[in-house]
């Protein structure tokens, strides 16, 4: 069954007489005949009853009708859904990126693109970088904001964070203009946990250090990091972010993150995806 054949029908019902049909269709009578018999055949029922000159739909054609007209609503609304994907200026772009980046460099990206693209919409999602990477690949984001590096997603560096050692503030090491993550040997550690991008990075830290931490917390935002530590339950290793009162930061020598834009190479990106994603690029810190 074609949809030409079922546009055929729908008009043959409205109308009623053939002849009158063909002209309006710019088809011959003939060639209109042969496809709605053929379309009765591959349904195994008739679908008009004729009444003299007239055709009149069957009680079969009256059901077939209501399913035909659903059918090509719903090529018409496919058309519609396709021509809006292929506008550059329209559409929706799923963007996953880490909690970190939701208070400032997220939300400028989104401000600046859409002051020139306001018929762009986003499908936001947060969370830590083994589930953007999960979303990416999955097909559930179009571009994900995050670090470090994922192994097997393309990737654009867009600005490097230099990591801070967060302590209670009155701490032995609060004082510091820039500390090693050895020098708080000893210290309860709050971390995030495992499967962020940031944990990643810490353990590695360690490893360097040869340092074996006492976990003491671990968290999913680098809020929570900082709410323990201004209590009084530990240290940690976080990236820049809001001050927290009765919190310290101080810099940790040689310790730094990157953030970077991951998509799937070689995945057909509609317009609109590829826009935002040269655009993001475009801001990429020198």
């Amino acid at each position: 069954m074609d949809l030409q054949t079922v546009r055929w029908f729908l008009a043959l019902a409205e109308d009623g007489h053939v002849t009158q049909t063909a002209a309006e269709l710019r088809i011959s009578q003939p060639g209109l005949s042969r496809a709605i018999a053929r379309l009765e055949r591959e349904l195994g029922t008739r679908l008009f009853d004729r009444e003299g000159r007239t055709l009149r739909l069957s009680a079969y054609g009256v059901i077939f009708r209501r399913h035909a007209e659903r059918l090509i609503a719903e090529e018409r609304a496919a058309r519609h859904a396709l021509a809006q994907a292929a506008d550059p200026d329209s559409g929706e772009v799923g963007l996953a990126f880490l909690h970190t980046q939701g208070t400032a460099l997220v939300p400028e990206l989104l401000r600046d693109y859409r002051r020139e693209h306001p018929r762009v919409t986003f499908r936001l999602s947060q969370g830590s970088s083994e589930h953007l990477v999960a979303a990416v690949t999955e097909g559930r984001a179009d571009l994900a904001i995050t670090s470090p590096r994922p192994a097997d997603l393309a990737w654009h560096p867009l600005t490097t964070e230099r990591l801070r050692l967060a302590v209670p503030a009155g701490h032995r090491l609060a004082g510091r203009s820039r500390v090693r993550p050895s020098d708080a040997a000893g210290e309860p550690f709050i971390l995030m946990r495992l499967g962020y991008g940031l944990r990643s990075i810490t353990d590695e830290l360690f490893r360097e250090e040869g340092l074996r931490p006492d976990i003491a917390f671990e968290g999913e935002e680098a809020a929570t990091l900082r709410g323990l530590v201004a209590a009084g339950l530990g240290v940690a290793i976080v990236p820049p972010g809001e001050p927290v009162s009765g919190v310290a930061e101080v810099v940790l020598t040689g310790a730094r993150r990157t953030i970077g834009l991951a998509w799937v190479d070689g995945r057909t990106r509609p317009p609109v995806v590829e826009g935002f994603r040269r655009f993001v690029m475009s801001r990429a810190a020198p």
